[in-house]
């Protein structure tokens, strides 16, 4: 994997993004924002998943409905949640101010879309005092009329000059304090618009495929968009769109993050694609254990092998692993034989092998 590109660094809260800092996830709540209960509660799932930065979108205020109610909804969001909260806003900067005021760690505006340039310097010297940082978010599906009217579409060209624009704006009125992002849910066009910006600009980039699709759809898109940028070097902090529950963005950012960085947190699951050969219930062993350790938090790397062709060694490379008999499973501990287990007990044996090195692991950070 290449080396990552070192950018600025910049805090959303408590979360360090570029700089060298580790990969942050973010995700975005998809309940309404005004129902507090809710979005806190949805928050809190996304935490315990593993989402480190939470984005929520600050709706238009709807008729008779006060700014104020919007400005307290947001601080009593910011308040409660477990992660660093970032505003989405559209449309109108009074939103944007509203979210500052209720004390945002983050600010998301897309390029053209908050109103002419006094209200944008207005946004950025609310969030300079605060010290709040504003993410530029370009999207192929809103880009500025008269860009898109040049190009004729959205190329990466065009996500390019709307992103550099925006910045040019910010930093007019000295905010630096900036990350960026150039979407698309086309995966070609989201990786050409991203090696474009990051020869150009040494912000912090937010990456991710806008739109990605459906869980099984959107998984494989952004697996590949996501993967092969960070593969490059490129990308800060990530987030996953996925159509459905967001807590499944998150795990889905933590494995993706996981194919390439084998240090970081969670259950690291490898497994045969089975043959003629296999004897034991491959198959379901790992997806058991990937259903029940998906929100584990220390890095653990477990192979679940059908044969004894492959098994012995990749389950030796593994912290955990079984490699199948006819009847048995040989298991592995830190790459040495811990003995024959019957094939029903694999599945057992393998979660408490994981509950002890867990506790291990936990009480080495606790001294």
């Amino acid at each position: 994997m290449t080396e990552r590109k070192l950018t600025r660094r910049l805090m959303i809260g408590n979360v360090p993004v570029g700089g060298g800092a580790p990969v942050s996830i973010q995700s975005m709540t998809n309940t309404d924002t005004m129902d507090v209960a809710a979005t806190l509660d949805q928050i809190r799932r996304l935490a315990e998943a593993g989402c480190q930065i939470v984005r929520i979108a600050v709706p238009a205020t709807k008729p008779g409905q006060a700014l104020e109610a919007t400005r307290g909804a947001v601080a009593e969001i910011v308040s409660g949640s477990p992660i660093p909260a970032v505003a989405d806003v559209h449309f109108d900067y009074t939103l944007a101010l509203a979210a500052l005021e209720a004390g945002v760690q983050g600010l998301r505006i897309n390029p053209g879309n908050i109103g002419g340039e006094e209200k944008v310097r207005a946004v950025a010297e609310a969030a300079g005092e605060r010290g709040v940082p504003i993410r530029v978010g370009v999207n192929a599906g809103s880009l500025e009329k008269e860009i898109l009217s040049r190009y004729g579409h959205p190329t990466a060209e065009a996500l390019l000059e709307s992103a550099l624009k925006e910045i040019a704006l910010l930093e007019k009125y000295g905010f630096k304090d900036i990350k960026v992002s150039v979407k698309s849910s086309s995966v070609p066009l989201t990786l050409d618009s991203y090696r474009l910006l990051s020869e150009r600009v040494d912000y912090p980039l937010h990456v991710g495929v806008s739109e990605a699709g459906p869980p099984w759809m959107g998984t494989i898109r952004s697996s590949i968009g996501i993967g092969t940028l960070l593969a490059e070097g490129i990308g800060d902090t990530i987030r996953v769109s996925l159509a459905g529950d967001p807590v499944q963005e998150v795990r889905v950012g933590r494995a993706i993050l996981k194919s390439l960085e084998p240090s970081r947190s969670g259950a690291d699951i490898i497994a045969c694609p089975t043959c003629a050969r296999t004897q034991i219930d491959v198959e379901g062993i790992a997806s058991e254990l990937e259903t029940r350790l998906q929100d584990l938090k220390v890095p653990i790397r477990i192979a679940v092998m059908g044969c004894a062709v492959n098994g012995p060694g990749e389950a030796a490379e593994a912290d955990l692993g079984v490699a199948g008999g006819k009847t048995k499973g040989l298991l592995f501990i830190k790459g040495k034989r811990r003995g024959w287990y019957a094939k029903q007990d694999l599945l057992k044996v393998l979660l408490d092998e994981v509950e002890k090195m867990t506790a291990e692991l936990s009480n080495k950070e606790k001294t």
